[in-house]
């Protein structure tokens, strides 16, 4: 999996997905989400995957190390929810544009997408009268390479 593979098939996928309309995805795939108790903005990204029409099915644990390291993810890409959904791990408050898209585009060796850290204006992160950051969603594999697959503004594309 290298940049250049994943950019150009994002973006000659990605072009159509950017049409894809929350009504387009309903009934759409199930989203395991593994979430701490204590985290509002877990529920938040929960929300905003049901608004865009995946399902999703929530286990809320005390502890979500053993269910990273089943999943795969590379610590140093952790953030605060875990989630799988058709075999692709989601660690954090990743876009339902950057899932539909890898979703679609299944990139080779690709086990899943991060974004680490909480960033101000991603789904589930959004803060009245605060800017959206600017943060990249990773793609990382099995052997724990990462690199950019989209980047965001908050919960657009650019």
């Amino acid at each position: 999996m290298t940049m250049m593979t994943i950019r150009r098939r994002s973006l000659l996928v990605g072009f159509g997905m950017l049409a894809a309309s929350p009504a387009a995805a309903q009934g759409g795939p199930l989203v395991e989400v593994w979430r701490d108790p204590n985290c509002g903005c877990c529920s938040g990204w929960t929300a905003h995957m049901r608004d865009e029409g995946f399902s999703v099915r929530e286990t809320v644990l005390p502890a979500l190390g053993p269910v990273r390291r089943m999943l795969g993810t590379p610590a140093d890409l952790l953030s605060c929810h875990a989630a799988r959904v058709q075999g692709v791990v989601l660690e954090g408050h990743v876009p339902a544009l950057a899932v539909r898209r890898v979703l679609a585009d299944r990139p080779a060796g690709l086990l899943g997408l991060a974004v680490p850290a909480m960033p101000v204006g991603a789904p589930g992160m959004e803060v009245p009268g605060q800017p959206d950051d600017v943060y990249d969603v990773m793609a990382f594999d099995t052997a724990g390479r990462h690199a950019p697959f989209m980047r965001f503004r908050g919960g657009r594309p650019i």
